[in-house]
């Protein structure tokens, strides 16, 4: 008796820290994992404050010892002078025009395209695949002069034809998606509709594209930066009078000297509708990986 009495407290100490072990992934985290994650959070931060700040001031203050880290009061009478020195109000409309044509098409195309990649069976499916794959290979650079030629050919220089058709789809997206469809999407749920009597247009619409909102929300984001942020073929293709919102900021920075409180007043400018188009998309790409994570 004596033997099975002290043996009781034993096994329970040992099924404690077999139960503790098991635990061991979701136990919170550490003070120097916060402290990690607020170290990263405030350098990623600083350059936007720091901009900020410069946005505030006159040209000066960039070279002031110390350096100075609270806001000023020309904030606004930098801004007026970015509009007055640059077409930056049609640059920014061109951006958003291009940017939101661009995300739009790349995600439904891809969609569209990954859906019938990872669920239909076509013959040379796996050869196309490979092949969208693999212009991912080629540089950008190597096709600038070709695809000038072409649009000049379609009389869109100098119109934004020429920097929104070129990238309506692209083969990123496609692979993104065929990957996250294929395991997002089960072939009984496919077959349980096409029983039912669904077509393959209403299958997409209803069974595909609600499963495939967190890819499209995080497939959307990276296009719209990517776009927003495209530099070099706008510079090639359209006209001082018709430019992005990346080429006017790059005619701010041009002259003799550069008015660094212009140049940041702008950077600030351009960073807001990127910011505004992550806070709108984050809650679906949030909302997709805590669904993920519910159900694995």
């Amino acid at each position: 008796m004596t033997t099975i009495i002290t043996e009781a407290p034993r096994q329970a100490r040992v099924r404690r820290s077999r139960a503790a072990r098991s635990r061991g992934g979701r136990r919170s985290a550490g003070f120097w994992t916060y402290a990690a994650l607020v170290a990263v959070l405030l350098g990623s931060l600083f350059p936007v404050y720091w901009s900020l700040i410069v946005a505030s001031h006159d040209n000066d203050a960039i070279a002031r010892v110390p350096p100075v880290l609270t806001p000023g009061g020309h904030l606004f009478e930098n801004i007026a002078r970015v509009f007055d020195t640059t077409a930056f109000g049609k640059a920014m409309l061109n951006s958003f025009i291009v940017s939101g044509s661009v995300t739009v098409s790349v995600v439904l195309f891809s969609t569209l395209a990954g859906f019938a990649f990872a669920k239909l069976r076509f013959r040379g499916r796996t050869s196309l695949l490979v092949v969208a794959i693999a212009t991912t290979t080629v540089p950008h650079q190597l096709g600038i002069i070709p695809l000038y030629i072409l649009m000049a050919e379609l009389g869109w220089t100098g119109r934004l034809e020429a920097v929104i058709v070129p990238g309506l789809v692209t083969a990123f997206g496609v692979f993104f998606m065929t990957q996250y469809l294929s395991s997002a999407v089960p072939d009984e749920l496919l077959e349980a509709g096409r029983i039912d009597g669904c077509s393959t247009l209403r299958l997409f619409w209803h069974v595909v594209v609600p499963a495939a909102r967190p890819a499209a929300a995080v497939l959307g984001l990276f296009t719209f930066m990517q776009a927003w942020n495209d530099f070099f073929w706008p510079l090639v293709v359209l006209t001082p009078e018709n430019p992005t919102v990346q080429v006017a900021l790059s005619s701010l920075a041009s002259g003799y000297t550069t008015d660094y409180a212009l140049v940041l007043t702008g950077t600030v400018l351009a960073t807001v509708p990127v910011v505004a188009v992550f806070a709108a998309l984050g809650r679906q790409i949030i909302g997709g990986i805590m669904s993920g994570a519910i159900k694995g």
